[in-house]
């Protein structure tokens, strides 16, 4: 899976997608809380520093942006300051804000968050100011947007809907971009707000409630893996959608697509931090992986680890394509997934590389792994970021060590190397030396034991030919898989001959 999903990633190319919704100013006002007020009993903020970001609708464009999308906005802001900054925010980050209205006599949606830090360590939220006017837009104003959305679904590939119910999504103006859109063939995907009323989404593709969300839209508690397929079968009817989202923190999400049978999608446990801008993460991953022609599972899939790497952030944060590839590359060797051909192999380095991260080799038969091999891989996984293990197949540790090697077949010398933590792929090869497998990784650093010392290593000279280096490690004294072995069958002869008498 983790192969396919690195794959999707490096295919997303740059899609064309719109996204229409509340766009926000969020401020960050930073600073240290190291004592309570004498006139109230509260807390008084030192004030350190301060930033502004995109919020609402804006943190999903910011989201595509750093996806390599090719993003255009609509929305509503004010003639006011932060109505400037957020347009000049997304047009300095290279968005097309052509279809932003400018409302004078409407505030821009201004979220200001106090964030204390007690003994200057990890920042936490205390306290949330809002300036806003949620009012509905007038029909107007409703007319000017659904023009300009018209315009672009010409050309889109996906429309993105980001409601946070400040009023520029009405029921009138999402149904009518829902009914244009679909007779364009563009999908429209849905981030909804908490409500019980869900109709104005009526006819969307894809829909992407969390968890209170679904519970407050169908009426249902979601309790157990039959209540959430119960709660879905309910909108997905009701609303006459084609995939449906639920969103469901540490459990995962939920996938149901009209005429299959749901899917569970799990996630891996992680350290939350905040959970702020995970929606509009799992939705920008969906639009650009169904824009690159993926399966929705597969799209789910995708956004599950990019929401998971987002809520181990302060604040809303974007991931980039390079963070969610590496994630899945780390995802795969904790899986155990780790035995590779050559050619695998050398493309998944190549995406270590482009993140600079360092490759190093070591090559052995590993039969009976002891305390020395365990010594010997972690010294070398110390040298760089990515262990590459070349491994003997049975036939060439016969032609090293005799008929009777290897004690453990291939399969499982392979098994227990990927077990551990310090080693990150396995390649096996057949011929007497490992030079050609050195030639195809092109290692930063090639590592033997130290018993290899005033001898030339195999694939010495080629790989310093390019800089890289050759390191010795230290060795167990005393212990060879060798030794081991003929410790095994002394004790195994002594066992089977007669025991003296008393």
């Amino acid at each position: 899976m983790y192969r396919e999903l690195i794959n999707l990633v490096e295919r997303l190319g740059r899609p064309r997608i719109g996204v229409i919704g509340d766009l926000m100013l969020d401020r960050y006002v930073y600073g240290d809380a190291e004592r309570v007020s004498p006139e109230a009993p509260v807390q008084i903020l030192r004030v350190a520093n301060e930033e502004t970001r995109l919020g609402g609708a804006g943190s999903v464009v910011n989201n595509l942006l750093a996806l390599k999308a090719d993003v255009a906005v609509f929305g509503v802001v004010g003639t006011d300051a932060p109505g400037e900054q957020i347009v000049a925010g997304l047009k300095a980050s290279g968005a097309r804000t052509a279809g932003i209205v400018r409302l004078r006599g409407r505030p821009t949606t201004l979220k200001t968050r106090f964030v204390g830090r007690a003994q200057h360590l990890h920042p936490q939220q205390v306290l949330r100011v809002d300036w806003e006017d949620v009012r509905p837009l007038d029909d107007a104003v409703e007319a000017q947007l659904l023009a300009k959305v018209g315009a672009f679904l010409k050309s889109a590939d996906v429309l993105v809907v980001s409601d946070y119910n400040k009023g520029v999504m009405t029921p009138r103006l999402t149904q009518q971009i829902i009914r244009l859109a679909r007779t364009r063939k563009v999908p429209v995907l849905v981030d909804p707000i908490k409500d019980c009323d869900y109709s104005k989404y009526r006819g969307a593709t894809l829909l992407t409630p969390n968890r209170l969300e679904t519970q407050l839209a169908s009426g249902l508690r979601l309790t157990d893996a039959d209540s959430i397929r119960r709660a879905a079968r309910r909108l997905m009817d009701s609303l006459k959608l084609e995939h449906l989202v639920i969103t469901l923190d540490k459990d995962g999400a939920y996938l149901a697509t009209r005429g299959k049978p749901g899917e569970s999608v799990p996630t891996r446990a992680r350290l939350v931090y905040d959970v702020a801008g995970a929606g509009d993460m799992v939705i920008a991953v969906i639009a650009m992986a169904l824009a690159a022609g993926a399966t929705p599972l597969d799209a789910v899939r995708l956004a599950n680890v990019a929401g998971g790497l987002e809520v181990e952030k302060f604040g809303v944060q974007t991931v980039s394509r390079q963070e969610i590839i590496s994630e899945l590359l780390s995802e795969a060797r904790r899986s155990g997934d780790k035995v590779r051909t050559l050619n695998n192999l050398v493309v998944d380095l190549n995406r270590h590389r482009a993140q600079g991260e360092t490759i190093v080799w070591t090559n052995g038969c590993f039969d009976l792994v002891h305390a020395g091999h365990i010594d010997l891989l972690e010294f070398c996984s110390r040298q760089g970021d990515v262990l590459v293990v070349g491994l003997n197949t049975d036939a060439s540790v016969r032609r090293i060590k005799g008929p009777a090697r290897p004690i453990c077949s291939g399969e499982h010398r392979a098994k227990v190397l990927a077990a551990l933590e310090v080693v990150d792929y396995i390649v096996f090869f057949d011929e007497p030396t490992p030079q050609r497998l050195i030639e195809a990784v092109r290692p930063d650093v090639l590592l033997k034991g130290e018993d290899w010392r005033g001898k030339e290593v195999v694939g010495q000279k080629f790989v310093e030919s390019y800089g890289g280096k050759v390191v010795l490690a230290p060795l167990v004294k005393g212990l060879s898989t060798t030794a081991l072995v003929a410790r095994i069958r002394d004790t195994a002869a002594g066992s089977a001959a007669p025991r003296p008498k008393e």
